[in-house]
C-alpha cells in the first residue's frame, strides 16, 4: 500500500507516479471508465461525425465558382451548428469536471486508508460535493482562467525578445500546479475557494512550517518531466493520422477529387476516427499528471505528516 502523506524528492515524485498505476491502475481505470467512458465516447462521436462534416464543407467550399458556398451552408444550418456547439460545450465541461476531480476523490480515499474503491463511492463523492464543485467551476472560469491567460499571454508575447520563452517555460508548469493544488486542497480541507487558491500559490514556494527549503524547483521540475513524457506519447498518436494523410497524397494518382475534399469517403472517416482515438488516449494519459500533482500536494501538507506518523507509531505492536 502506498503512503501518501510523506516527504518526497524529485525522483520519488516521478517513480511514485508510475508506481501508483502499477498498484492501483486496474481499479483506477475501471472506475474511471465506468464514470467517464460514455461521456468520452459521445465526445469522440461528435468529433468524428460533426466536425468531419464541418471540415468537408470547408474544403469543399467555393466549388463551381460559388465563392460563398460555405457561408451559405453555415447560414442554412445555423440551428444545427448551434445545437451541436451547445451540446459539445456542455459535454466537454462535464468531461473536464470528471477528468480533473476523479483523481482528487480517488486519492483522497486512498490517503484515508481505503483499499477497495468502487465507482459508486466516487460517484457519491461527486453528488455530495455538487455545491462545492459548482463554486469551484465558477472560480476557475471567472477568476483563475482569466488571470492565467493574462500571465501566459504576456510571457508568450515576450517570446519576441527571447526572454519570453524562458518565462513561459517557467510559468506554465507553475500555473498547472496551482490549478491542480487548488482542486486537491479544496476537497481535502475545509477551506473556501479563495483560501485554497491562496494555499495553492503559497505551497509552490514554501512549506507551511517555513523551516525547510523551498519545494519550488522539485515541483516545477517534476511537472516539466511528466508533461514532456505525455507530450511525446500523445504526439506519436496524433502524428499517425497525419502520416496516413501524407502517404495518401504522395502515393495515389491525382484525380482532383481527393485534393478538393480529402475528408470525404471512408478515408476521411478513418482520419477522424484515428484523431478521436488519439484524443481518448490523451484523456487517459492526463491522469498521470493529475496523480503526480496529488502526490506533490500531499508532500506539501506537512501538517498531516506528523499526524500520520503518530498514528503509525501507535499501531506498532497491535497486531503482534
Amino acid at each position: 500500500m502506498m503512503q501518501f502523506y510523506k516527504k518526497r524528492d524529485f525522483g520519488a515524485f516521478i517513480t511514485d507516479s508510475f508506481t501508483f498505476f502499477k498498484l492501483y491502475g486496474k481499479n483506477y481505470f475501471k472506475n474511471y471508465i465506468l464514470l467517464n467512458g460514455l461521456l468520452l465516447i459521445l465526445m469522440v462521436a461528435i468529433f468524428i461525425f460533426g466536425y468531419r462534416e464541418l471540415f468537408m464543407q470547408i474544403f469543399g467550399s467555393n466549388m463551381s465558382g460559388e465563392s460563398y458556398y460555405f457561408e451559405s451552408y453555415f447560414e442554412d444550418n445555423i440551428g444545427m451548428f448551434t445545437v451541436i456547439g451547445v451540446i459539445t460545450f456542455l459535454l466537454f465541461m462535464t468531461i473536464m469536471i470528471v477528468n480533473y476531480l476523479f483523481p482528487v476523490f480517488y486519492l483522497k480515499r486512498l490517503a484515508k486508508g481505503e483499499t477497495v474503491i468502487k465507482a459508486d463511492d466516487i460517484f457519491g463523492d461527486f453528488k455530495k460535493n455538487a455545491g462545492r464543485i459548482g463554486k469551484l467551476l465558477l472560480g476557475l472560469i471567472f477568476i483563475v482562467t482569466p488571470i492565467s491567460i493574462i500571465i501566459i499571454g504576456i510571457s508568450y508575447a515576450l517570446m519576441l525578445v527571447i526572454i519570453g520563452f524562458f518565462l513561459l517555460l517557467l510559468i506554465f508548469p507553475v500555473v498547472i500546479n496551482v490549478v491542480n493544488f487548488l482542486m486537491y486542497d479544496y476537497f481535502n480541507s475545509n477551506r473556501g475557494f479563495f483560501e485554497s487558491l491562496s494555499y495553492s500559490i503559497r505551497s509552490q514556494f514554501s512549506y507551511a512550517n517555513n523551516r525547510e527549503g523551498s519545494p519550488f524547483w522539485k515541483y516545477w521540475g517534476t511537472t516539466i518531466v511528466i508533461f514532456i513524457i505525455l507530450y511525446v506519447i500523445t504526439t506519436v498518436f496524433t502524428m499517425i493520422p497525419m502520416i496516413f494523410f501524407m502517404l495518401k497524397i504522395t502515393t495515389m494518382a491525382p484525380d482532383g477529387n481527393f485534393e478538393q475534399n480529402p475528408f470525404a469517403g471512408s478515408f476521411g472517416v478513418l482520419i477522424f476516427v484515428m484523431y478521436g482515438v488519439s484524443t481518448l488516449i490523451s484523456f487517459f494519459l492526463s491522469n498521470i499528471l493529475y496523480v503526480n500533482s496529488g502526490l506533490m500536494y500531499y508532500d506539501s501538507r506537512r501538517d498531516f505528516h506528523q499526524k500520520v506518523e503518530l498514528e503509525e507509531i501507535e499501531t506498532i505492536g497491535v497486531n503482534e
